[in-house]
């Protein structure tokens, strides 16, 4: 990702804030730090920020409405910060369209990490191919946007990266371990069930677009993608 990133923090604990904006900046981060939902989507409307690190627990709106709410207009990578810890909880994150879950408490050296991680995924250059078309679907890997019909849907990164996976090969079976490592890192920290989540998010986004493709379960495998 060129020239310096900009993280906004949404945290209304001051110190874990201060800690957080602390290591962040000292990594070359340009860091915002809000306490409420509100505000932050103020911020995202006004600025977009490269990556948004986002309080679960907020005063008023909680951190998943907002992580819906920016959803709906923007792609920009959210790693969840929260004292809770449950397998669903973090699952419920990722179904939102969350990118990474960080759990309290935590060590900031490796939030930054998890940072560093999420942002690297999100615009590294390692796929060659921008684009991928199959039956009349489009998907634009710099754009994060999926075609067809005259609609344009968007994806987050992971659902992007995912989606390329299945329409560089159509037909071919890809085993969730692929997937994790194909779309998500060897650095990922999620289970594989969290494919599951980005592959079901996919699935309702293709429902917006004309009937021409569709993502397969293989019981006991994988998935893989098929025209209709």
């Amino acid at each position: 990702m060129a020239g310096r990133s900009h993280v906004l923090v949404v945290e209304d604990d001051a110190k874990a804030a201060q800690w957080l904006e602390l290591y962040l900046t000292r990594e070359g981060m340009d860091v915002s730090v809000v306490a409420d939902g509100t505000e932050a989507l103020r911020l995202i409307d006004r600025a977009p920020p490269d990556l948004v690190m986002l309080d679960v627990m907020l005063p008023g709106t909680n951190g998943f409405d907002v992580c819906r709410a920016i959803r709906a207009t923007s792609a920009v990578p959210v790693i969840f910060i929260t004292a809770r810890a449950t397998e669903e909880d973090r699952l419920r994150g990722f179904e939102l369209g969350g990118d990474d879950y960080v759990t309290k408490p935590f060590s900031p050296r490796e939030v930054v990490a998890r940072v560093k991680a999420v942002l690297r995924r999100a615009g590294d250059g390692e796929l060659p191919q921008v684009e991928f078309t199959v039956a009349g679907i489009m998907l634009r890997m710099e754009t994060l946007t999926v075609s067809g019909g005259g609609v344009h849907v968007k994806l987050t990164p992971a659902e992007a990266r995912l989606l390329s996976a299945f329409m560089s090969a159509p037909g071919r079976v890809w085993t969730r371990a692929q997937l994790v490592a194909r779309a998500l890192g060897d650095e990922f920290d999620g289970t594989e069930r969290t494919v599951d989540v980005h592959v079901k998010n996919i699935r309702r986004k293709l429902e917006h677009l004309p009937p021409a493709i569709r993502v397969v379960t293989i019981h006991g495998v994988g998935y893989h993608l098929e025209t209709i």
